[in-house]
Order: structure tokens, then C-alpha cells, then sequence
């Protein structure tokens, strides 16, 4: 089921990536009062009254401008509105009315999309009576907040719940199995030419310009009794350069993309290394509880002998050692060379996603291994570990009762997941692991 998407806009040094931070719980975004610190998008899951959905923080928005970078950053915000289910509008309560807040609000009303006017800056009571000017930005009722205070930051979260389009019912299961793929990664590392390779036709637009898929595009082929829908991606620039082109805001796109998909397939090119943006996209895929792999492309053209292939391997787990369990693939779109075993792939981890093992059976094996090696004493408290069971698949989701969860360190932790994948597999999914107390009053 995809989460719907909540995008962050207004002009410079409003207050968006303090709002963003202040939302999600946790400082993600980079805040500073130099206009433009924001070049790249950045998202994150987060929850109020039951509701999930995807917070994104954008760019400051230049909008009245001859410049023609300008301009193009006024269409990259006509692309941001398109892509969202809902907008937070963030003006700055101190500075009053700009005209590019006014050029902001004609374009999100020509949208018709639900949007909250937020006035940030407003610190206290004795601002409140400042928000009202800006009921000439057209018919939303402004909202006074403070994002840096926390300030009607509840209000603001209640408004935004209100807004978002219903749920989407849960879908029947189909007869034959089916698959929905993500390929993701940078520009012009082969994604549009390996779903052509895949289907057989030319049915994506293939350029050597990188940047040419605008839009996720879904095509739809049967292999081995499996109905793959494949969805070809935008390609992740990096965020220098994301700035300054129309990719600014097409990340959307992908970030929809891993949402609809069951397996996320990330492509690299061989000639390089796993990139900043092809880790965003990754952790995106593990926050989501996607199945995951990564792809190298191009293998025919590096000069290789019998060990390439496991120091490329070598090196990418170093720039990704939270990804160690996500497999790895050497294709060659150009010559087909062991393409299909992408389909082969997906299919696996998928099903490692999927899997489950009986409470008895963990107990007997995963709870040994702890009581073998029992977390140290906190602050002179022994932790007494009772029983591990898996709650749920599709992300596998465990849960170990013990008498002091909140103990638990971060590499304790780490040694029961790296258990729990050395007795059961789980390659290629993201494994989440909670700690609970059987006492209510812990």
C-alpha cells in the first residue's frame, strides 16, 4: 500500500527543514539561515493518530525572477505540488507577505491540491494577531506555529491528517503470483535499456542524455508463472547537481516508486561506486520494508580477472555495511549477459521477505544463541531475556521480551539480528527488531 506524500514548500529560510525535523521527530534535514542549504530532497516516514505517510523537505523556492534558473525552479515547483497528496505551505510569520509567497500560493490554488497554510515564527501569543494578513494569500485559513519552539506543532499534524486522502483498501490476492519491481538508481546507468532487455522491445525511451525518464513508467511481463510489473524509474542525481535541473524534484517520483513496489532493485554502473543517492534510495527501500538488491551494470566492460568481482563486492559493503544482507547481481544490459536473473532474484528475496518461522523453533535456536551470550549488565541491572517471537513478514518483524528493554544496546542488537540471519537467511530483507518488557509497568 503506498504511502501518501506530504512535500514541504515556500521561499528561502522559512523555516522548512526546522518544520521537517520538527515533524518527523529527529534532525535529518541540515538547518542554517543561508537561503539554499537545501539542495536535495530529503524524506522520511512519520505517523499521527494512526496515519503514515511520507514527509518531504524541499528547496527554498525563488519564484518572480527574470533569471532563467529561476524560472526553471519555478517549474520544478509546479512538479513538487503535482507529485504530493497533500502540501504544508510555510511562510515566515516575522517577514510578512513576499511576493513570491503570493506567486506560491496562485500556483498551489491552480492545483486544487489540499494544502495547510503553516505562518511560522509565531513564538507566542503575542503574535498570533500577525497570521491574519496572511488570509490574503487566497482561501486557507492560516495556522500559526512555531517549528524551531514545537509550538501548535500537534494542531498543525491534526489539519494535515484531515486533509489526506483515504486509505487505500488492501488489494485481493491474484490467482497468479505477482511482482512489482522498482529499478532505481542513478542517470544513465541502464534502467530504461535493462526493462527494454527484460520485456524484449524497445519499449522505453533509451537516450545516452542522462535524465531522459521523467516519470515512473510501469510495464508488465510473465516469466516462469510470475506476473512482473517492472517500474522503470527517474534517475537520482547527486545533489550537487540536483539544484540545478529538473531532477530537483522527479526524486518524488522514486520515492513513489519503492512505495508501490515489492522488491526494490538498485542499479550501478560498474565503472563506479555505490553513490550517496543510491543509498538514500536503499535505506528508503528498508524504512518501507521493501525487499532490496543491488544491480552492476555494464560488467562487460571492465578489464577483470577472478577476484573483480568479489572486490567490487568487497568495497560497495564497505560503503554500505548496513546493507550487508542485501544480495548482489553482474549483468550486462548491452549483451543480456545474465539479465534475467534479476527476475530469478526478486522472486528470491521476496520470498525471504515473506518468510516466517514458529515462536518453538526460535526459541530453540535464536534465544540459545543470547543466553549463550546474554546482553551486559547496565548500571548494575542483569537483563534476563524471556522468549523471541516473530509478529509479523513483509518486513520481517521480531519481537524479544526481556526485563529491561530499554538497556539494549545498539550492537547487542546488532549480534541477534546477524543470529537471526545466520540460522534463517532473510537475504535481501530488512529485518526490524523491538524489544518489550512483559511488565505493563516498564
Amino acid at each position: 500500500m503506498r504511502l501518501p506524500i506530504v512535500c514541504i514548500i515556500g521561499r528561502p529560510n522559512v523555516g522548512k527543514s526546522t518544520l521537517f525535523n520538527r515533524l518527523v521527530g529527529r534532525r535529518l534535514a541540515v538547518v542554517d539561515p543561508t537561503p539554499g542549504v537545501t539542495r536535495d530532497r530529503l524524506y522520511a516516514e512519520t505517523e499521527c493518530d494512526g496515519r503514515r505517510f511520507a514527509l518531504v523537505d524541499t528547496g527554498g523556492l525563488v519564484m518572480q525572477s527574470d533569471d532563467e534558473m529561476q524560472r526553471e525552479i519555478a517549474s520544478q515547483a509546479q512538479i513538487a505540488i503535482e507529485e504530493a497528496d497533500a502540501v504544508i505551505f510555510l511562510v515566515d510569520g516575522k517577514v510578512g507577505i513576499h511576493q513570491d509567497d503570493e506567486a506560491i500560493a496562485r500556483m498551489l490554488l491552480r492545483s486544487g491540491k489540499p494544502a495547510i497554510l503553516a505562518v511560522n515564527k509565531i513564538d507566542g501569543p503575542k503574535q498570533d494577531a500577525d497570521i491574519y494578513d496572511f488570509s490574503r494569500l487566497g482561501p486557507l485559513e492560516p495556522l500559526g506555529i512555531s517549528a524551531l519552539h514545537g509550538r501548535a506543532a500537534g494542531d498543525l499534524l491534526e489539519r494535515l491528517v484531515a486533509i489526506l486522502p483515504p486509505e487505500e483498501p488492501a488489494e485481493e490476492p491474484e490467482e497468479i503470483e505477482s511482482i512489482a519491481l522498482a529499478i532505481v538508481g542513478r542517470p544513465n546507468v541502464g534502467k530504461s535499456s535493462l526493462v527494454n532487455r527484460l520485456l524484449g522491445e524497445e519499449r522505453m525511451i533509451v537516450s545516452a542524455r542522462a535524465g531522459t525518464t521523467r516519470d515512473s513508467v510501469d510495464s508488465v511481463l510473465e516469466y516462469e508463472g510470475v506476473r512482473f510489473t517492472l517500474i522503470d524509474t527517474a534517475g537520482l542525481r547527486r545533489a550537487s547537481r540536483v539544484h540545478q535541473s529538473l531532477e530537483f524534484y522527479t526524486t518524488l517520483r522514486s520515492v513513489k516508486a519503492v512505495q508501490r513496489a515489492d522488491v526494490v532493485c538498485v542499479l550501478i554502473d560498474a565503472s563506479q561506486q555505490l553513490g550517496t543517492q543510491d543509498l538514500k534510495i536503499a535505506e528508503a527501500a528498508a524504512l518501507a520494508g521493501k525487499a532490496l538488491f543491488f544491480v552492476i551494470n555494464k560488467w562487460d566492460l571492465i578489464e577483470k580477472d577472478e577476484s573483480t568481482a568479489g572486490q567490487y563486492v568487497h568495497d560497495l559493503r564497505i560503503r554500505a555495511r548496513s546493507f550487508a544482507w542485501a544480495p548482489v547481481v553482474f549483468i550486462s544490459v548491452l549483451t543480456g549477459q545474465r539479465a534475467v536473473k534479476i527476475l530469478d532474484m526478486a522472486r528470491e528475496v521476496l520470498a525471504e521477505n515473506r518468510k516466517r518461522i514458529p515462536t518453538a523453533e526460535l526459541n530453540e535456536t535464536v534465544l540459545n544463541d543470547m543466553r549463550d551470550k546474554p546482553p551486559p549488565a547496565v548500571q548494575g541491572k542483569h537483563i534476563k531475556i524471556n522468549y523471541i517471537t516473530q509478529t509479523e513478514a513483509t518486513p520481517p518483524t521480531f519481537i524479544v521480551f526481556c526485563n529491561h528493554p530499554k538497556l539494549i544496546g545498539e550492537s547487542y542488537q546488532r549480534f541477534v539480528v546477524n543470529r537471526i540471519r545466520e540460522r534463517y537467511g532473510f537475504t535481501g530483507a530488512p529485518i526490524r527488531l523491538w524489544w518489550r518488557s512483559k511488565s505493563p509497568r516498564d
